[in-house]
């Protein structure tokens, strides 16, 4: 589409129905629309129109009101039925003023008379694409609001991190598919909001997906959306997250989870860019860059019949492998002030503000939950110092342990305060993923538990978090 907003910003393409009993007008605004970059689909009459509809979705409809057998009217009042969401612009040939305003009544953008080109309906298909995008965008944000956002700054000057940020923007400015791999809590998601930032995308929506956490009757829904009557509740339809992320970027985080039927299904849409509803017949093209993440060793997967190495490879174009805290403690100290500023907000704090015996205790930690468990520890020492200096016993008991705890059993004797049974639990949830880097289903046969039930504890405890942080 060569319309752009006022910032430079190249707007989507639209998915228009053109219905219209002229052969004529159908071929002329057809071809005109299509190397305007619209994709467009075309019905011979009214009825051809209402099956269109019926089959498929689209963005804007440009309906003839004087056809045999079924006319506009009918065709729109089929639209406002299954599809009121979608703009119309009514065309005729004849122009009455009872018509227009019936139309504008009915809720129609525009009221173009014959005849016009497809470049006389620039100017109103320009104003349908931005409000498409801004609706986008409305969409993406609500889905952010989820999530922890703060600060999209990668902490940290050791080496292992001085390579992350070298390769972040190198790859950003590309179009490339991106895999990032690291233990739970290392910041993947940041890192995928940091490549979209730094991309030619970062005025267009970002959208993060967990897809571990999808229900699994739900993941193709969610990720391609659905008709109206696809399945059982879906009483209206939907926008699929892939769709809602148009020009901009999809982060599929714990991407390792998805079965293989999905996994078929997102190759598909890698291959060939192409959308289908569920419940819809036609594809479309949807221009999204791909970020993928998990903790999972996915190659160790496709040896093992779990992941399909032709995703694996499709996905793995650039790989960033972030490391775990405990490799570069030397960043502790940087990213402990960070996490006081945010919970203090603030936009920095002074380097006294955590005294040096709790930073001999905060490196000493083994940090098996990563950057997540040091927020949360902050986040307790913040509250406990008043906004003082942080001392060691500000921490939480679980880090002012002796350094080598980890070496321990789970359930110790010798610190200082007892832990509440969510803490301990939470501790050997945490230590158990650490053992097996992250691997969910080994880390539920270890416990003891289904897989599930440690969704479930691993999403109730970012819910916290994003209580506290909210």
């Amino acid at each position: 589409m060569s319309s752009r907003m006022d910032d430079g910003m190249k707007l989507p393409p639209l998915r228009l129905l053109l219905v219209d009993d002229e052969d004529a007008i159908r071929v002329m605004l057809g071809k005109g629309l299509s190397r305007m970059g619209h994709e467009v689909t075309v019905a011979e009459d009214g009825h051809a129109g209402v099956r269109a509809l019926t089959e498929s979705t689209f963005d804007a409809a440009l309906i003839d009101l004087r056809m045999p057998g079924l006319d506009g009217w009918g065709v729109i009042s089929h639209l406002k039925e299954v599809a009121p969401s979608t703009d119309f612009i009514i065309c005729s040939g004849h122009g009455e003023l009872d018509d227009a305003v019936q139309a504008f009544r009915m809720g129609a953008n525009d009221f173009m008379q014959k005849p016009f080109t497809a470049l006389d309906m620039e100017p109103m298909l320009r104003r349908i694409a931005e409000k498409k995008l801004l609706a986008n965008k409305n969409i993406a944000l609500e889905n952010e609001l989820t999530t922890i956002r703060g600060k999209t700054e990668l902490i940290g000057d050791t080496p292992p991190m001085e390579r992350v940020k070298t390769l972040v923007e190198r790859i950003a400015p590309t179009d490339s598919s991106v895999l990032i791999l690291g233990e739970t809590g290392t910041g993947k998601e940041l890192v995928a909001r940091r490549v979209h930032e730094l991309s030619r995308r970062a005025n267009m929506p970002f959208v993060a997906v967990n897809c571990g956490a999808l229900p699994e009757n739900l993941v193709e829904s969610e990720l391609f959306g659905h008709k109206k009557g696809a399945f059982t509740g879906a009483d209206t339809p939907r926008k699929g997250l892939i769709e809602v992320a148009s020009g901009g970027t999809l982060f599929l985080d714990e991407l390792g989870e998805l079965d293989k039927s999905m996994q078929v299904k997102l190759l598909r849409f890698l291959e060939s860019g192409e959308v289908r509803r569920v419940g819809e017949n036609d594809a479309f093209h949807v221009d999204v860059r791909i970020v993928c993440a998990t903790n999972r060793h996915l190659s160790e997967m496709v040896d093992e019949g779990k992941f399909r190495e032709d995703l694996f490879f499709r996905v793995n174009t650039f790989e960033i492998r972030l490391p775990p805290l405990r490799e570069r403690k030397d960043d502790i100290p940087s990213i402990a002030r960070h996490l006081v500023a945010r919970h203090m907000h603030r936009d920095w704090v002074s380097e006294d503000i955590i005294s040096p015996e709790a930073i001999k205790v905060l490196r000493a930690h083994s940090w098996s939950g990563n950057v997540r468990e040091l927020a949360n520890a902050i986040e307790h020492a913040v509250i406990l110092s008043g906004g003082n200096t942080i001392q060691p016993e500000d921490l939480p008991a679980s880090v002012t342990r002796k350094a080598n705890s980890s070496s321990r059993p789970f359930l110790v004797t010798n610190f200082a305060e007892p832990l509440t049974l969510r803490e301990i639990e939470m501790e050997a949830i945490l230590q158990t993923l650490d053992k097996y880097d992250g691997d969910k289903p080994k880390t539920a046969d270890e416990l003891g538990i289904a897989l599930k039930t440690l969704y479930n504890k691993l999403n109730q405890l970012q819910a916290q978090d994003r209580s506290k942080a909210g």
